[in-house]
């Protein structure tokens, strides 16, 4: 029997399988290492965002009715 054509294959497919996890494993440090860069509809939605917020805030502040304070005792004016 010829053994030498089955280990050269053998020995051909390790390599090729070392090769794609080499591949993978460099694809996979690309991957952590890349920096988020927004699009443009990403960026306008931010800015809407952040809009709504402080427009949200500042007609709060406007419209909002005061809290009353209960903590004071009725005047002894008031019949019991």
């Amino acid at each position: 029997m010829n053994y030498w054509l089955d280990e050269k294959l053998a020995e051909l497919n390790r390599q090729r399988i070392m090769e794609d996890m080499a591949i993978i494993h460099f694809e996979e440090k690309q991957r952590r290492a890349r920096v988020y860069h927004p699009g443009r509809f990403e960026m306008i939605m931010f800015r809407f965002a952040n809009w709504m917020i402080a427009t949200g805030k500042e007609l709060r502040k406007r419209y909002e009715i005061p809290a009353v304070n209960c903590d004071q005792r009725p005047t002894k004016s008031f019949a019991r």
